[in-house]
């Protein structure tokens, strides 16, 4: 009689099943443990997600397991609910969710091995310096000694806190009043969706949450879009609590590896992260904030899971029995509409924080100005004379155009023909610096020569990217400091670049859409945005929600501190209901037109993306596809 005893297993891999696996005698395995185990002439460390089942399959095509990794940490039943809800809602396998933050955990077998190391080095230096304070006959050396003893004692205690401190947030009487708003909403269970106008201080009521919370000793997720808008907050709220921690992307391997380990180490903690950071092993949650959570940013396209990080924001916030609170000064339409059904309560944070007023708008037709010769490369002399008066006053500037690159495409002056790329057959940008055409679909790059590949024709560049305007800036502007922060903004110099404009060492900062997000600059008193009209001209049913997104956010840039701003739009089309919706939005009329179309939040769409080597095969396949769905429905 066989007397096996089998589990199945989440491994990192597409798998549509949990595969079964046999455990020998003598070792208790419970859900959540870590096991390797074999799998097509590999081995895999995966997570048990069921003991003691009975397979549906021959048992005797069943492998044992090679090991239990008992030095590595059992996973929560919250987190392996939170996978699954995630494989379920975005239609993929828990084993992609699974390798989605596999990479944050294959090293921990070191975790032991590693704090073994770095406690027995400490005990060394320890003792080390005990014996020379016992030793030395000098005083001041003896002094000397016992204050590094001291140090190393402190450093270590400090490793070990679990409680962060958060010191109290002072808030306005109007703060106030949305606080316990929040509360009441957060006392029925509900979804709080914050609408603050731009400067409202919405930070300050995160924070004022956030400390309320950790004084119960429940712990805080604070989201937001970007990396650069994490590290400028980072700032803010280490101001407040020093033993916040921070992950995203851009921080090194063994940084998040060491956050990982202290979230699922400490009882209470404050964790600011991007996206990525909704997958660490949170337990004990009592908040969850995300900020500007209209943000695409939160969208993740690809690999699988393709999952929206406001959505599974709330799906963990149900998990961990944790308040939710959505903010923005432009929330997304799906938002609205949950709050519309009651699924969410809407709180308003109408009044800007120091009483500024909004930022005056000005639109400038750029045709017209080209009819009476009013343009300068990218610039109208209207916009060249505001940003000379805004650096004369005082004040900083900052230029929007929604392509990096030094121009966005190049053309054959004699044939005609455009360099497309051979792998996505789109155009290609030209990037000075050096110089050299890059997809930006893909990264294929190649060196840029200035003459045609076909008939050896020059190339001449077709608009302006971001560098390009930089350029156009620094000849315009030859006194002044002007800066450039894009996508090709080395990762080195970014954090640099956003302190720098904040503390006024820099005048100008032209950038991409990264420029317009939930920055707070003392100084700034005009914004401007270049070729406005990029903005809407996407194949997208969300366009013009986003573009009015996007430059009223850029708008409540400017202005702040009481000060009045300025945005300067140049386009090519001044009648727009995008910038009419600037002065007085109603968000109704966007819902009725969704509504009308057919188009989210009143329908789902699902966007499937065919790809294959063999375009015959790809064709046969999708007429296919085609017909399954026709049938289907």
């Amino acid at each position: 009689m066989d007397d096996r005893r089998y589990i199945q297993v989440i491994l990192p891999l597409r798998l549509e099943w949990e595969p079964y696996y046999s455990v020998p005698d003598g070792i208790q395995v419970q859900i959540g443990d870590r096991v390797r185990v074999p799998m097509v002439n590999a081995s895999y460390i995966g997570t048990v997600s069921a003991v003691d089942v009975i397979p549906d399959i021959d048992e005797r095509s069943i492998l044992p397991i090679i090991s239990f990794e008992e030095n590595l940490p059992r996973i929560l039943p919250e987190e392996i609910r939170f996978w699954k809800a995630i494989s379920e809602y975005y239609l993929c396998t828990i084993g992609e969710v699974y390798k989605a933050i596999y990479l944050s955990m294959k090293l921990e077998v070191q975790d032991a091995e590693i704090r073994e190391r770095v406690r027995l080095r400490l005990q060394k230096k320890l003792a080390s310096l005990q014996e020379k304070a016992k030793k030395t006959k000098k005083e001041d050396k003896r002094e000397e000694y016992l204050n590094e003893i001291l140090k190393l004692k402190a450093n270590a205690l400090t490793d070990t806190k679990e409680h962060p401190s958060i010191r109290t947030i002072t808030l306005s009487p109007v703060q106030t009043v949305v606080s316990k708003q929040i509360g009441a909403a957060f006392s029925m269970n509900k979804t709080v969706l914050l609408h603050g106008v731009t400067g409202s201080g919405k930070t300050e009521v995160y924070l004022n949450l956030a400390h309320e919370t950790i004084a119960l000793g429940k712990s805080v997720l604070f989201l937001v879009p970007e990396i650069a808008l994490s590290r400028q907050l980072e700032d803010r709220i280490k101001s407040v609590c020093p033993d916040v921690l921070v992950f995203h992307s851009k921080e090194t391997f063994l940084q998040r590896r060491q956050v990982a380990i202290t979230v699922r180490d400490s009882n209470c903690y404050f964790v600011l992260g991007t996206r990525s950071a909704l997958f660490l092993p949170h337990h004990n949650l009592g908040l969850i904030i995300v900020d500007e959570e209209h943000d695409t940013s939160y969208k993740q396209d690809a690999p699988a899971p393709r999952y929206n990080a406001r959505e599974s924001a709330i799906m963990l916030g149900v998990i961990q029995k944790a308040h939710v609170i959505l903010g923005s000064a432009t929330p997304s339409l799906e938002s609205l509409y949950n709050a519309e059904i009651k699924r969410f309560i809407k709180v308003e944070l109408k009044e800007r924080f120091h009483s500024g007023e909004e930022a005056e708008i000005r639109i400038i037709d750029t045709v017209a100005e080209r009819r009476k010769r009013g343009m300068t490369g990218s610039f109208s002399r209207k916009l060249i004379q505001e940003i000379t008066d805004a650096l004369d006053d005082g004040g900083q500037v900052l230029v929007l155009r929604a392509r990096r690159s030094y121009a966005p495409s190049v053309q054959c002056t004699e044939c005609g023909k455009i360099p497309r790329c051979p792998h996505c057959h789109v155009p290609m940008s030209l990037h000075r610096n050096p110089d050299r055409l890059v997809c930006h679909y893909c990264g294929h790059t190649e060196p840029y020569t200035g003459r045609c590949p076909s008939c050896d024709g020059e190339l001449q560049p077709l608009g302006a990217g971001t560098q390009k305007v930089e350029e156009e800036l620094n000849s315009l502007f030859p006194t002044r400091r002007i800066a450039r922060l894009d996508g090709d903004t080395p990762d080195t110099e970014e954090a640099g670049i956003i302190r720098s404009f904040a503390e006024g060492e820099i005048d100008i900062l032209v950038g991409t859409q990264i420029i317009t997000k939930g920055f707070d600059f003392d100084r700034l008193s005009l914004v401007a945005v270049l070729q406005a009209d990029s903005l809407m001209g996407q194949l997208d049913f969300r366009a013009d929600e986003r573009a009015f997104q996007l430059l009223e956010q850029f708008r409540g840039r400017s202005g702040r501190r009481g000060k009045p701003g300025r945005i300067v739009i140049q386009t090519r089309e001044p009648e727009h209901p995008v910038y009419a919706r600037l002065s007085g939005s109603d968000d109704a009329d966007l819902l009725a037109e969704r509504r009308l179309f057919g188009y989210p939040p009143f329908t789902r769409l699902v966007h499937i993306t065919l790809k294959d080597s063999n375009e015959k095969r790809l064709e046969f396949l999708s007429k296919d596809l085609r017909n399954a769905l026709l049938a289907a429905f």
